[in-house]
């Protein structure tokens, strides 16, 4: 035994299953990294240098994620209903009620500070109101009609892939967090696989040591062990019984915890009830939407003009009237997209939605299900393989030199 532990052709040996352990740990490890990093092109463009898979591509890839997921689990009209239109108009009214008075006086003393600061404190009183008594109505009405015209005036598809592609880091986040455990299990496989066509590397070349051995199974590692820990990640699609056990694709087989990541982080950082008001008010429609919230307003500031309508008219005319209708209407568009900063409202109505999104995904088909993570691999899926493989291949031209003297013919 001794005398084996002194021979350097044992370690010699020994060190082929070891190296391609390496090998296939190595390039699954910087084949999961050159996925999703770096965020930013780092070298000279278009060749010299790297992007991250997923970030370079960043708008057609959330394009992907949002295809395999959101299109299938909840229309535009259903996560509406979800957050709830009666609440978010309670919401609205509880956060403007206390600050009506502000409201009032800010806007006045911007356009007519004589008028406003002139005028008797009942009349003002008086404004302020007839305003508070018809706050509640007038948002019910607005949050009613935003509600039934919703999948004309939002398009969350279009929302969410802006949203990704404008942070790549939140777009890896999704990939990331909802396949760590496959992740994981490609790097650390990567090692084992290595190990075992390491340890058929060794036979072949104790029985023929040719110099393109080595290099030829560095090739294969680098290559294969990626390709057999995908397929194990996603196949078989369906629970296949094998004796006692059941065997199915690991991400597969996780449909409820992804599920659960994958709504989390969409519901609670991209499907925000603040999001959503705001893609309504600046989204493609957002001319509609804010036409909208000046109708509903409308008919507060002529009733409230009417209590003293001889003064209003003759202190502002027939167009500084109008104007102050358009900045009443202003200000309410203001109102609505600054009314849902609350952390916990937010958190609220994101559960709401949460929940009704994670019972259809966990529901969606192992077909549909594998598209969420499949695409991250499948697009430039080429490159990283023959860069695993040439690093496989560098590994076993320097085993050659390094490790056994090059000397083989």
């Amino acid at each position: 035994m001794t005398s084996l532990l002194n021979n350097p052709e044992f370690w010699q040996y020994l060190s082929i299953p070891v190296i391609a352990a390496l090998i296939g740990w190595i390039t699954n490890w910087l084949a999961i990294k050159m996925t999703f990093f770096p965020l930013e092109f780092i070298g000279k463009p278009p060749l010299l240098g790297w992007q991250g898979i997923i970030p370079s591509k960043a708008e057609k890839m959330a394009a992907i994620a949002v295809d395999a997921t959101i299109s299938k689990i909840g229309t535009v009209r259903e996560i509406f209903e979800q957050i709830d239109p009666k609440v978010l108009a309670a919401h609205i009214v509880h956060s403007v009620e206390p600050r009506i008075e502000e409201y009032v006086d800010e806007m006045m003393l911007r356009e007519y500070p004589t008028f406003w600061e002139n005028l008797p404190a009942s009349a003002r009183k008086m404004v302020y109101d007839r305003v508070r008594r018809s706050t509640p109505q007038l948002v019910d009405n607005l949050v009613d009609d935003i509600a039934n015209n919703i999948e004309d005036l939002l398009d969350i598809k279009t929302m969410t892939i802006e949203k990704l592609s404008a942070d790549k880091q939140l777009l890896n986040r999704i990939f990331l967090e909802c396949g760590d455990a496959e992740f994981r299990f490609i790097v650390n496989s990567g090692f084992y696989f290595g190990f075992l066509f390491g340890l058929i590397q060794m036979a072949v070349w104790y029985a023929y040591q040719s110099w393109w051995v080595l290099p030829f199974f560095g090739l294969l590692v680098g290559w294969a062990t990626n390709w057999i820990a995908l397929n194990v990640i996603f196949r078989p699609l369906h629970a296949k019984k094998i004796g006692p056990f059941n065997i199915q694709g690991l991400f597969l087989k996780r449909q409820p915890e992804v599920a659960q990541s994958f709504c989390h982080i969409i519901t609670h950082e991209i499907l925000t009830v603040g999001n959503i008001i705001g893609a309504i008010m600046e989204g493609p429609k957002g001319d509609r939407a804010r036409n909208m919230v000046k109708k509903h307003i409308k008919p507060l500031v002529d009733e409230t003009a009417g209590m003293g309508k001889a003064l209003t008219q003759m202190a502002f005319g027939p167009t500084g009237f109008a104007t102050l209708k358009n900045q009443v209407g202003e200000k309410a568009i203001e109102i609505s997209k600054t009314s849902f900063n609350n952390p916990m409202f937010q958190t609220d109505r994101a559960r709401a939605v949460e929940a009704i999104m994670v019972e259809r995904m966990i529901a969606l088909s192992s077909e549909e299900f594998q598209d969420l993570l499949r695409p991250c691999f499948q697009e430039d899926e080429i490159k990283l393989i023959l860069v695993g493989a040439f690093l496989g291949f560098s590994a076993g031209v320097c085993q050659l030199i390094f490790v056994f003297g090059g000397a083989v013919i």
